[in-house]
């Protein structure tokens, strides 16, 4: 291994650096060293174990997220002087320690700095009131998915005792049981209604949705008003962004499917301006309402790229696609000044999928030539869950744009790496 240090496809490929004799003694202090080779004759049992104390210095104090606590981490120490330390092997099935990537803000590259709002809610006054969504065209689609939820199930009767799997079981012939009764009793422009319902409600700070309005007094005279042009909205929205996917339209009636119209409309609908309304802006937290890219300093078992035009030494390598748009970034500085990604998610946006709130985190800030901060998102394959997250990126850069104090912000979508030039040029 030692003769074949560095070299790919040798026993000492992985091997970053050796260090000579008398280096490991006491008083010297490297969380990096994860092999030991014992080749000559110590003195005493004592400098052995300060030798491979030299080995137990853990590399990462950063919690595991889903446990909670450290990783364990290992030492391998080879050599007869070594023999005469008890000690607890590693585990067998433990695969090889990768290496821990330290991932930070770089001083000398302050000019490089991203500065953005720690947004954690909304508000707005309705004072006639008057709304609007800024662009139906715009609002991510909702698909009807009947391969999630069965529109229809097949039973026979079973006459005796069985145990398991019923499989085919049974006497008689199979009967259909599905939701033909519940479309003979409802329509579709009832389940319309009372999405709008469930929307005013929310608007005016009725159920468990917190309110949007800082005006007690909506509370009683706002829902004539509103109910209308929420109608009309949830309307439009049912006709032109919603796909049915050939089964009964009535299928929107599901609570699933009403939370998600009612969700992704409340992020979309806006005061409307040109009827002297409040613009929608931003609640910031009270304790760093503007964060900084100045603040990452974390460590990643993931593969890592440096960087020559980002605040931050490193880019996380997840995916290959993410890999590309990092190249792109780096190398088109007549549309990119510089950039950030997004690990660790130092920055989020809050949304609410299915009642329960989450934190969306993109996947860059950029700053382009033309002083643009850009959102950029880099997905091939999407499910509701992410047009969820577009469409609350969409509100966030509202309301940032509304507030106006960190200049203009944009959010877009890179479906295809290939084509990344193209969707931060806007084309």
């Amino acid at each position: 291994m030692v003769n074949t240090v560095g070299k790919p496809g040798k026993p000492g490929q992985d091997v970053r650096c050796v260090v000579s004799v008398a280096m490991l003694n006491e008083g010297w202090d490297a969380n990096t060293v994860t092999h030991i080779l014992g080749v000559r004759a110590f003195g005493s049992q004592l400098l052995c174990e300060q030798v491979v104390g030299r080995g137990l210095r853990r590399r990462s104090y950063t919690p595991d997220p889903e446990s909670g606590l450290l990783a364990p981490e290992y030492v391998d120490v080879y050599g007869i002087p070594f023999s005469v330390i008890p000690y607890k092997g590693k585990p067998s099935t433990t695969p090889p320690d990768r290496p821990v990537n330290h991932v930070y803000a770089m001083p000398e590259r302050a000019g490089f700095e991203m500065r953005f709002p720690n947004v954690e809610s909304y508000v707005y006054g309705l004072e006639k009131p008057a709304i609007r969504v800024a662009d139906l065209g715009a609002l991510e689609k909702l698909i009807i998915e009947p391969e999630n939820t069965p529109t229809a199930t097949f039973l026979r009767v079973v006459t005796d005792h069985v145990e398991g799997a019923v499989g085919a079981v049974g006497t008689g012939p199979f009967i259909e049981h599905n939701r033909s009764e519940y479309y003979r009793m409802h329509h579709l422009q009832e389940i319309e209604f009372e999405i709008a319902r469930q929307i005013v409600g929310a608007l005016v700070g009725e159920g468990s949705d917190a309110p949007l309005s800082g005006k007690p007094a909506m509370r009683g005279q706002a829902r004539h008003v509103l109910f209308p042009q929420v109608l009309r909205i949830v309307r439009r929205y049912v006709q032109e962004k919603v796909d049915f996917r050939g089964v009964d339209p009535c299928e929107l009636g599901l609570e699933r499917y009403v939370r998600r119209v009612k969700e992704r409309l409340l992020a979309a609908i806006l005061p409307d301006e040109q009827q002297g309304e409040a613009p929608l802006l931003p609640v910031l937290n009270r304790n760093h309402p503007i964060d900084t890219t100045t603040r990452v300093d974390r460590t990643t078992k993931r593969s890592v790229h440096s960087t020559r035009r980002s605040h931050l030494n490193a880019v996380e390598l997840d995916s290959t696609w993410e890999q590309s748009v990092a190249f792109y970034l780096e190398q088109r500085v007549d549309l990119v000044r510089y950039y950030a990604k997004n690990d660790g998610g130092f920055m989020s946006i809050p949304y609410e999928y299915e009642g329960v709130k989450h934190s969306y985190e993109p996947d860059y800030l950029v700053k382009l030539t033309s002083s643009v901060t850009l959102l950029l998102e880099v997905k091939g394959e999407e499910d509701d869950q992410d047009r969820a997250k577009y469409q609350a990126a969409r509100r966030w850069v509202t309301a940032v744009n509304n507030w106006g104090r960190l200049g203009t912000w944009e959010f877009r979508v890179c479906r295809d790496p290939q084509r990344v030039v193209e969707v931060i040029a806007g084309r």
